[in-house]
């Protein structure tokens, strides 16, 4: 009888091939093109609010704001011929629509009023430490050490920023602090409630419909836009129409399709560029040169954000750990 293959001293078949490795996932170029339009535009909106808001009160500049980009996106969904988000995504966007777009702009235009911009820019920055904290308890993100290390590098870098913006002429109350506190929880509570939206719904349509939500929680303050409006110099109006164009309809979208291609915890991570970028345009459109300190901590908010964002050596996923 002929032996077969299997007992064949000179056929032995070859060993299982080993699984091939899983390919190194890398960032979707679209993703990081739209969160960094997302971080350039938020900057900007800093300079605007500076003007705006000396004409608007936190209330009134808030409706504008986002009335504006409630019409811009509404256009929008119009050419494009969105439909209604399904049912399953509602929850999410009244809860995103109301704090983030809603409280939270409110509150940020009333703390500024109330505070010196280094306390401003220090409360509001430990937002995303608690997307990244939320995201872990509630979405189940992953902490990488990646993450927790340029969170920390960005978040010194937001400190010295703050601190250089301070100054002795400074002033902050007991209101204004709870404020700006008020303003980085619900943006944090914003973030990590539309990120399970965006497994259902289109970026155009969270964004529309939570912008729609926030225009009409904020309707209380009508009457004071259209006071302060009859009143207000074109310059401010202006920048109130900008904000509502591009750093909420534009970036709010552009930060929703970003953030449906990664995790809250990175995405929040993303945002401590903003600091950095915000030092710049001062200092290029509105001629304040910033000191040694405010550098500094800029470059440690963007070097910060380079080791969040980046990946192990290995290029494995972020859930695996990597090889010693």
């Amino acid at each position: 009888m002929m032996s077969t293959p299997a007992h064949s001293p000179t056929h032995s078949p070859d060993p299982a091939p080993a699984p091939a490795p899983a390919p190194a996932r890398r960032t979707d170029p679209r993703a990081a093109a739209a969160a960094t339009v997302t971080v350039v535009l938020w900057a900007s909106a800093f300079v605007s609010i500076r003007s705006a808001g000396a004409a608007y009160s936190p209330g009134a500049l808030a409706l504008g704001r986002l009335l504006a980009g409630a019409v811009t996106l509404g256009v929008i969904c119009l050419i494009r011929r969105a439909s209604w988000p399904p049912r399953a995504a509602w929850r999410g966007i009244a809860v995103s629509g109301v704090l983030w777009f809603g409280v939270y702009m409110v509150a940020l235009n009333w703390g500024e009023q109330q505070v010196d911009a280094g306390t401003a820019a220090l409360i509001v920055n430990i937002g995303p430490i608690l997307i990244a904290l939320l995201g872990a308890r509630l979405l189940g993100d992953a902490m990488p050490p990646r993450l927790l290390a340029g969170m920390a590098v960005s978040f010194a870098g937001a400190v010295a920023v703050g601190l250089s913006m301070s100054g002795e002429g400074g002033s902050s109350s007991v209101l204004g602090v709870v404020l700006c506190l008020v303003a980085a929880v619900t943006y944090a509570a914003g973030v990590v409630a539309q990120k399970p939206v965006l497994g259902v719904a289109s970026p155009l349509q969270a964004t529309t419909f939570g912008c729609l939500i926030g225009a009409v929680a904020c309707l209380p303050f009508a009457g004071q836009l259209v006071h302060d409006a009859a009143d207000a110099p074109v310059s401010a109006t202006l920048n109130m129409l900008y904000l509502g164009v591009f750093p909420t309809a534009l970036a709010f979208t552009t930060w929703a399709y970003a953030l449906a291609r990664t995790t809250a915890s990175r995405m929040g991570a993303t945002t401590y560029a903003v600091p950095a970028l915000v030092v710049m345009m001062s200092w290029l459109f509105l001629g304040e040169v910033p000191g040694l300190l405010t550098l500094a901590g800029g470059v440690l908010c963007l070097a910060g954000v380079a080791v969040s964002r980046s990946r192990p050596r290995a290029g494995v996923a972020e859930r695996v750990p990597e090889r010693g």
